[in-house]
C-alpha cells in the first residue's frame, strides 16, 4: 500500500492509514516500533513484535503444506517453512524499498519501514504535489512484487519440481503474485487506492475528490472481503470443512474478519486526514502566539511577572544589553516555582537558549508549521516578522490543543 502524504505506504496486507490523526503536533521525527534491522538509503528499517506472530502462522501452515507434498522431510520441513517465511517478509521488504526510493527521489522525507502483521509499511511524511507523482509512488511497490514474482518463477524452471527449491520458490512465486494482486485492488489504504485517488484527482483537479473516491471503495472492498474470503475458500475446497492453506473455514472467517478490520480503518483514516489537511492552513503561528515582554537575564521572576501582567503578555523573552533575545523563559519552569520564591529567583535560570529552528516566522501556518515544530522540538518558540522584529512567543502546548481541536471537528 501506498499512503503518503505525511502516511504510510504497506505491502503484502492492509496497514492502516497513518497521516497526522495518529500523532500529536510534535511527533519525533523517527521513533522505534519494534527491532531496528539496518537503515538501507538511511531510511531505519524495524521489524515490530507483531511480525514474529505471523512468521509462526506461516511457519506452520506452510509445514503443513510441505507435509502432503514432500513427507519425506519429517521435522525439518518446519525449518524450511521458516526460511519461507523470512524470505517473504524479505520480498515485503523490497517492495516497501520501492516506495521508499521513489519517495526519496521526490524529495519526500520518509521516516521509517517497518515489517508488521500483514505486511509493512514506509512511512512517508509529505504529500505528493501532483497527481503523477502519486500514481508513480504508489504503482512501484506492486510493480516490484510482480517483477519478484517473475524472477521466482524463472527459478522454478530452473530447478526439478517436487524438491525443496522448487516448492520455496513456488511459493515465493505465489505469494508474491497475491500481494501484488492484492496491493493493486483500487480502494484506500492499499496502493491501488493511491493510483485511484491520482486518476480522479487528475481528472477532478482536486486531490480531495480523489480521496473520497477511493476511501469509499476502499471500504465497500473490506466488505467484499469480510464476506467474500471465506465464501471463495470455501467454494475452493469444495466440502467447506477447511479452508485455504490447510486452515479450518473459522481461521479464515477470523482472517477474512482481520483483513476487513484494517482496510475499512485505513480508508477511514485516509479520508479523515484528509479533511485535516484542509483545516491545517488554520493552524497560523501568528494566530496562536503569545504576546511577549522582554526582560534582562537577571530581572527576578517576580518583577518578569509584573511587567507581563501590566502589559497584558503572557510570555517572557530574555534579551541581552542591545534587546537582541537570546532565551525563553519556559512557562512550565515559571509553574514549578513557588509564589514565595519568585522575588529571588532570576529569569535566566528559567529560560532555555535559544537555538537554530526555534525562531519561527509568523506568517507559517498549516502543515509547514507542524514541519518546523517537529524538526527542532521545544516547549516554546521566538515568532519574528520578516524583517526580524519579535512578535511573540508560540507555545507547543497551545499547537497541540489547536490541532486536537481542528481533529476533533474533522468527520470520518
Amino acid at each position: 500500500m501506498d499512503n503518503s502524504g505525511q502516511g504510510r505506504s504497506g505491502s503484502g496486507g492492509a496497514g492502516a492509514e497513518g497521516e497526522p490523526g495518529d500523532r500529536t503536533p510534535r511527533r519525533p521525527r523517527e521513533s522505534g516500533g519494534g527491532i531496528l534491522m539496518g537503515r538501507p538509503f538511511g531510511v531505519p528499517v524495524y521489524v515490530a513484535p507483531s511480525w514474529f506472530l505471523v512468521a509462526a502462522l506461516i511457519t506452520w501452515v506452510f509445514g503443513g503444506q510441505l507435509d502432503r507434498v514432500l513427507p519425506e522431510l519429517g521435522r525439518i520441513r518446519y525449518l524450511v517453512s521458516l526460511f519461507f517465511a523470512v524470505a517473504f517478509y524479505a520480498s515485503v521488504l523490497v517492495h516497501e524499498l520501492a516506495h521508499t526510493v521513489a519517495a526519496l527521489r521526490f524529495k519526500l522525507p520518509v521516516r521509517r519501514i517497518q515489517l508488521q502483521f500483514f505486511g509493512g509499511v514506509s512511512e512517508i511524511e509529505k504529500e505528493t504535489e501532483t497527481p503523477g507523482r502519486e500514481f508513480v509512488l504508489a504503482f512501484v511497490g506492486p510493480l516490484l512484487s510482480l517483477v519478484l514474482a517473475g524472477l521466482f518463477y524463472l527459478g522454478m524452471l530452473a530447478v526439478e519440481p517436487g524438491t525443496v527449491p522448487g516448492v520455496l520458490l513456488a511459493g515465493l512465486m505465489i505469494s508474491n503474485l497475491l500481494v501484488a494482486i492484492f496491493n493493486l485492488l483500487p480502494g484506500l489504504p492499499l496502493d491501488g487506492g493511491r493510483m485511484l485517488r491520482a486518476v480522479v484527482w487528475k481528472i477532478s483537479g482536486k486531490p480531495m475528490t480523489g480521496t473520497i473516491a477511493a476511501a469509499w471503495i476502499g471500504r465497500a472492498l473490506a466488505v467484499a472481503v469480510l464476506i467474500g474470503l471465506p465464501l471463495l475458500t470455501q467454494a475452493g475446497l469444495g466440502d467447506g470443512a477447511t479452508g485455504f492453506g490447510g486452515v479450518d473455514s473459522l481461521t479464515d472467517a477470523l482472517l477474512a474478519a482481520i483483513l476487513a478490520a484494517i482496510i475499512w480503518t485505513g480508508a477511514g483514516n485516509s479520508l479523515r486526514m484528509a479533511r485535516l489537511r484542509e483545516r491545517l492552513p488554520g493552524l497560523r503561528a501568528r494566530t496562536l502566539t503569545r504576546r511577549a515582554v522582554p526582560v534582562e537575564a537577571a530581572t527576578p521572576l517576580s518583577e518578569a511577572l509584573r511587567r507581563a501582567g501590566e502589559a497584558g503578555a503572557r510570555a517572557l523573552v530574555v534579551v541581552d544589553g542591545q534587546g537582541t533575545p537570546t532565551a525563553l523563559v519556559r512557562e512550565a519552569a515559571i509553574v514549578s516555582v513557588p509564589e514565595h520564591r519568585r522575588p529571588w529567583v532570576a529569569v535566566s535560570t528559567l529560560a532555555q537558549d535559544l537555538k537554530d529552528g526555534m525562531r519561527v516566522p509568523a506568517d507559517l501556518s498549516g502543515e509547514d508549521l507542524l514541519d518546523i515544530l517537529r524538526a527542532t522540538p521545544a516547549t516554546e518558540y521566538l515568532v519574528v516578522e520578516e524583517t526580524g522584529e519579535v512578535y511573540g512567543v508560540l507555545a507547543t502546548s497551545d499547537v497541540e490543543r489547536a490541532f486536537v481541536a481542528a481533529m476533533a471537528r474533522t468527520p470520518s
